[in-house]
């Protein structure tokens, strides 16, 4: 009975002892919790805001707001192209660059005849070095680049170990994703800070989050590209040219195999395009389609070592 007595002493005695540090617990727990849930509906006001408002608002003047014309490089990718589209369904004229131009003719015909707009088409192959800059010089010479739009090269999306990859593999890779993207803004951006208007739009991809097994040369390609649109806007931001990373997820293609038929979570690229273009002005760095935006928020949560096993189980299955 004694021990007894003394067990329910002592318990007492460490309870009274613990109480302060329970309640700091609970207050920590408290804290915590509020803290997701606001973060939790700051996410759902920023998805709202970004990707549903501004399909509901009125038409906006994109020619007056930037400029007349887009310089549209890597036009030949699926999303590259129907950005092009769809600023041509808003009036705006198109230069479309290319390392083959022959498959964009029937395009750069379909957006005059269907918008009536100015196309021009544009062959440089950045393989070339200086070289390949002189059409472009003299293509925009004279006029309004209000945009330009620089595409991530998706045919050099293989599953290989780089050290497979042949060294022709690894200069596309450089020059139609860095080298290509680098110089054209560069030729382009300086007569949009003299005229205090413009916007850059950069298309890398979701995957930029972390790295992929097998896709080294082209997963850095990705990150060169969001890291240079962000440096860019804190470069050139206050001085009128807005720049936006778009960071799309799996978008369908005809022409890729492997791709699923367009869905809810994978748009077909007029679809995307439609989206992202809503963005422009608002976001600068966006998966420009709000169900791509739900992926992106899970990658940045999951852990590197689960994105990496789930690479490999994808790279596998395709």
């Amino acid at each position: 009975m004694a021990a007894v007595d003394s067990f329910q002493l002592l318990y007492r005695e460490i309870a009274r002892s613990c109480s302060c540090y329970v309640e700091t617990l609970a207050l920590v727990g408290a804290c915590y919790t509020a803290s997701k849930a606001v973060i939790f509906m700051r996410d759902c006001y920023s998805l709202i805001r970004l990707h549903f408002i501004p399909r509901l608002v009125s038409h906006r003047d994109l020619s007056q707001q930037y400029g007349q014309w887009a310089l549209v490089c890597g036009a030949s990718e699926a999303i590259a192209k129907a950005y092009a589209e769809e600023l041509a369904k808003h009036g705006i004229c198109v230069i479309l660059i290319s390392s083959n131009i022959s498959n964009l003719a029937d395009t750069a015909k379909a957006i005059s005849d269907t918008c009536g707009v100015e196309t021009i088409l544009i062959e440089a192959d950045f393989s070339q070095g200086p070289s390949a800059c002189k059409p472009i010089k003299d293509a925009i010479s004279g006029k309004d680049i209000g945009f330009i739009v620089n595409g991530l090269d998706g045919s050099l999306d293989t599953s290989q170990g780089f050290t497979d990859l042949s060294e022709s593999v690894v200069w596309d890779s450089i020059n139609r994703n860095i080298v290509a993207a680098t110089l054209v803004t560069r030729l382009a951006l300086p007569n949009m800070v003299d005229r205090g208007k413009g916007a850059v739009v950069n298309i890398s991809a979701g995957r930029c989050l972390c790295p992929t097994s097998r896709k080294a040369a082209l997963s850095a390609s990705t990150a060169f590209l969001d890291n240079f649109s962000r440096s860019l806007h804190y470069e050139y931001g206050h001085r009128g040219v807005f720049v936006q990373s778009l960071l799309p997820f799996r978008v369908s293609s005809q022409e890729s195999e492997g791709y699923s038929p367009a869905g809810w979570l994978v748009p077909s690229p007029q679809v995307y395009a439609s989206h992202a273009l809503s963005t422009l002005g608002i976001s600068h760095r966006t998966t420009g389609y709000w169900p791509h935006t739900i992926q992106f928020r899970m990658v940045q949560c999951m852990p590197e070592w689960l994105w990496m096993l789930g690479s490999r189980v994808f790279t596998r299955a395709t």
